[in-house]
């Protein structure tokens, strides 16, 4: 099982099918300070959504096709961050990435970013990250900035939220940018 331990003490691990009761969970305690941001929230409904979720990125990893993790933090799934989809062939992938409200402003996200840029650069031998945040997200675009992503534009009505749409920052890193 991949494992990456963080900084901060806080560690990146795959799901594993017992995850799905636990991930549940934290996403339902979590669906106000989610939902602004995440389209995937209200269809997240039962245990069963999130082990679906789960067995989805393990495939993901079978198809060699991005890399989800979750962030454990004191033993506790804490959030996740990973790569959405890896185009091999422009050598380019998506970041995405969530935090429990109670775990947020103690840099785990930044830490958790950077090790993931570190692996697609490193490992990968990736060329492009790029990331979307919505302009009103301020926490997120933080991340995005703090760890080095530049901010390339606006795109307007993006992301469809229920019945609004929201417009979404793209931040992108390249591999020769300085980190």
């Amino acid at each position: 099982m991949l494992r990456l331990d963080l900084p901060s003490g806080a560690c990146l691990r795959l799901l594993e099918e017992d995850d799905a009761d636990e991930l549940y969970a934290l996403i339902d305690r979590n669906r106000a300070h989610l939902a602004p941001w995440m389209p995937w929230v209200p269809v997240t409904r039962s245990r069963d959504d999130s082990l679906a979720f789960i067995r989805t990125t393990r495939r993901q990893i079978g198809e060699n096709d991005g890399l989800q993790t979750t962030i454990v933090v004191d033993g506790a799934l804490a959030g996740m961050v990973g790569f959405h989809h890896v185009d091999w062939g422009n050598r380019a992938t998506t970041l995405g990435y969530w935090l429990a409200a109670d775990r947020q402003g103690r840099g785990t996200m930044t830490e958790a970013v950077r090790a993931l840029v570190d692996h697609a650069f490193g490992t990968w031998r990736l060329h492009r990250i790029e990331l979307g945040a919505a302009t009103g997200n301020a926490r997120s675009r933080a991340v995005a900035e703090r760890v080095g992503f530049r901010e390339e534009g606006v795109r307007r009505d993006s992301e469809r939220h229920g019945d609004d749409w929201l417009d979404m920052v793209v931040y992108a890193m390249l591999a020769t940018d300085p980190r």
